[in-house]
C-alpha cells in the first residue's frame, strides 16, 4: 500500500536537528510532491530513504524493506536523481551510462535508446563537454533506464529548459501509470502542482502537512470579482458566510472565496449579476502560510479531509 512508510523519523549532528518526527506515507503508484525551502530538510530525509544516512530516532520503511539495514537490495530497486549530480567527466554519456548499467547488472539497451531520443541528449560527447542541462539529462536517464519501482528525484528540473520538463513530465506519469511510485523533491510549488497527486511540506526540519493536491485547491483562496445589474447593497443580505468581503462599491462588490466552489455557484444563481471573475484556486498563498505560522500536525494520507465551505 505504500512504498514509502516513516515513522517518527529523526536526524541530529550534536545539537543540530535536521530532521525531527516526520512520518511520511508515500502510496504506491503515486506522484509523491516533496516541497520544502532549501535546508527543510527534503535531502535529508532522502538520504535517510535510501540508507546513506542512519537516523538519529525512529524508522523508515522503502518498498517493504528496512532502509538501513536493507539498503544494498533496496537501492537495486530505487532510481535516484541528487540535488547535485555528479559523473566521470572523461567518460563519453555512452560509457556512463553503460558503466552504470554494468554496476546494476544490466539494463536493456531498448529503454536507454528510447530515453535518450526522449531526452534529446547526444551520448558521443565527453561529460567535460556538457552543460549543466545536459549532464542534469544525463541524470535523468541513468535514474529512469531500469524501470525502478521507486524513483527519487532531488530538485529534477534544475537547468532544464520547459520542453525537456515537459518530457520529464511525460516520463514520470508513464512510471506512475505502470504502478510505480514518485518522490519528487522540490522548492518551487507551480512544479509539484503540476506534476505530483500528492505533497508533503516539510519546514525547519518537520513535517507540516501531507495531503493530496486536490484537497489542498479545496482550502485554496480564491479571487472573486462581481458586477451588479443594480445595487450591490440588495445582495448583502444575502452573502454566503465563505465570502470575504475586501471592497464594496455601488454595484459591485470584490473579496475572496474559501472552500468547495458550489456553495458560491449556488448563490450566483439567484443573483443578477453584469459581470464576474472567479480566479483558480491560490495555492501559492496556501503553501506560504504553512511557513509563516505554527506548524499543525500532518495528516494521514489515508485519512478523509475536513474542508469547510
Amino acid at each position: 500500500m505504500y512504498a514509502i512508510l516513516t515513522d517518527n523519523l529523526s536526524k541530529s549532528y550534536g545539537r543540530r536537528q535536521a530532521l525531527d518526527g516526520v512520518s511520511l506515507r508515500v502510496p504506491t503508484g503515486s506522484r509523491f510532491g516533496f516541497l520544502g525551502p532549501n535546508g527543510a530538510g527534503k535531502t535529508t530525509t532522502i538520504r535517510l530513504l535510501l540508507g546513506l544516512l542512519r537516523a538519529t530516532a525512529g524508522s523508515a520503511e522503502v518498498l517493504g524493506g528496512n532502509s538501513w539495514h536493507d539498503g544494498p537490495r533496496l537501492r537495486a530497486q530505487i532510481g535516484y536523481l541528487p540535488g547535485d549530480v555528479r559523473f566521470y567527466d572523461h567518460f563519453t554519456g555512452r560509457r556512463m551510462l553503460a558503466f552504470l548499467a554494468a554496476a546494476r547488472g544490466g539494463v536493456a539497451d531498448a529503454e536507454i535508446h528510447r530515453l535518450t531520443r526522449q531526452f534529446d541528449l547526444d551520448l558521443n560527447r565527453r561529460i567535460r563537454a556538457y552543460s549543466r542541462g545536459m549532464k542534469q539529462k544525463l541524470g535523468l536517464i541513468q535514474a529512469l533506464m531500469h524501470r525502478p519501482r521507486l524513483l527519487i528525484l532531488d530538485e529534477p528540473t534544475t537547468a532544464l529548459d520547459p520542453l525537456v520538463r515537459e518530457v520529464l513530465a511525460d516520463e514520470l506519469r508513464r512510471v506512475s501509470a505502470d504502478g510505480r511510485t514518485v518522490l519528487f523533491s522540490s522548492h518551487t510549488l507551480s512544479e509539484v502542482e503540476d506534476l505530483c497527486d500528492w505533497v508533503a511540506i516539510l519546514r525547519d526540519g518537520r513535517l507540516i502537512e501531507q495531503e493530496r493536491i486536490e484537497t489542498l485547491r479545496l482550502r485554496a483562496v480564491r479571487q472573486v470579482e462581481l458586477v451588479f445589474e443594480h445595487d450591490a447593497q440588495a445582495a448583502g443580505a444575502s452573502l454566503p458566510p465563505a465570502l470575504r468581503i475586501l471592497h464594496r462599491g455601488p454595484r459591485s462588490l470584490s473579496g475572496t472565496w474559501t472552500g468547495p466552489p458550489a456553495p458560491l455557484l449556488q448563490w450566483l444563481h439567484g443573483v443578477s449579476l453584469r459581470d464576474i471573475r472567479i480566479s483558480p484556486p491560490d495555492l501559492e498563498h496556501l503553501f506560504l502560510a504553512y511557513y509563516e505560522h505554527e506548524p499543525r500536525p500532518a495528516q494521514d494520507p489515508t485519512t478523509p479531509a475536513k474542508v469547510s465551505p
